[in-house]
């Protein structure tokens, strides 16, 4: 398969820019996001419609893998599609693995993306048990990545897990009301304890969705926090995103 660019930039932007002004058959467009280059894979993604089951494969196989442009670009199309039509949930329901790799890509567009299709997609019973799951998986290993790193460690690799415990706690939020008690305190007690702010701010964001005495404690500590971003959660009655 040619998943690359053309052989230069010149050429690259002509064939583009070709494509984006020619009308492409549905097969057409299926067939490119299979065996395309970058370019076509990105503009067929783009372009396409609709999508059936049989043909759901094809588009997903996309999400993750592959070039930056591709991923976006389709995890954009899938909420676009989830977003228009309720129909679509049932195309997109078993992908709750690439959805949830999605969810923590590198490309923060991409998880924001990622986790509105499953806030949609969550209306199926077993694809949230399942995203879930991976989610929390997903956390932990963050967890444990921030433990392991030593001082010789460079920024980079603190970055890079925090930027997924982020968008893990952000998955995390789509289920906190129904969550048990139980697995999200331990959660949520030891990501308000990380020096970056905004993990702090996407904890007090979550525990704005429980009624729980539990969580009073906690609540109380971070309505104190040192952080105005932080507090200020606590002083507006939507959940700030």
């Amino acid at each position: 398969m040619n998943s690359g660019f053309y052989k230069d930039l010149d050429t690259n932007f002509k064939c583009a820019c070709d494509m984006l002004e020619k009308d492409f058959s549905h097969a057409e467009l299926l067939a490119m996001l299979k065996n395309g280059n970058i370019p076509q894979k990105q503009l067929a993604a783009m372009k396409i419609t609709d999508v059936k089951e049989d043909e759901s494969d094809i588009l997903i196989s996309n999400l993750t893998g592959c070039d930056g442009k591709i991923r976006e670009a389709v995890a954009l199309k899938i909420n676009q599609l989830l977003q228009a039509d309720d129909r679509y949930i049932s195309v997109f329901s078993k992908f709750h693995l690439p959805l949830a790799k999605a969810a923590i890509d590198i490309n923060g567009n991409i998880c924001r993306l990622a986790i509105e299709s499953a806030a949609i997609l969550k209306k199926d019973s077993e694809f949230a048990e399942k995203y879930l799951s991976k989610i929390l998986e997903y956390t932990n290993e963050a967890f444990q990545g921030l433990d392991d790193i030593d001082f010789r460690d460079r920024k980079y690799t603190v970055n890079k897990q925090l930027f997924k415990l982020y968008w893990c706690l952000e998955g995390i939020k789509l289920f906190a009301a129904d969550l048990d008690s139980e697995v999200l305190l331990p959660i949520l007690e030891r990501a308000s304890e990380e020096r970056e702010y905004t993990i702090r701010e996407k904890t007090a964001q979550i525990l704005l969705c429980k009624n729980d005495e539990k969580f009073l404690p906690l609540i109380k500590k971070l309505k104190n926090d040192e952080n105005y971003y932080v507090r200020a959660v606590f002083d507006s009655s939507c959940n700030i995103s």
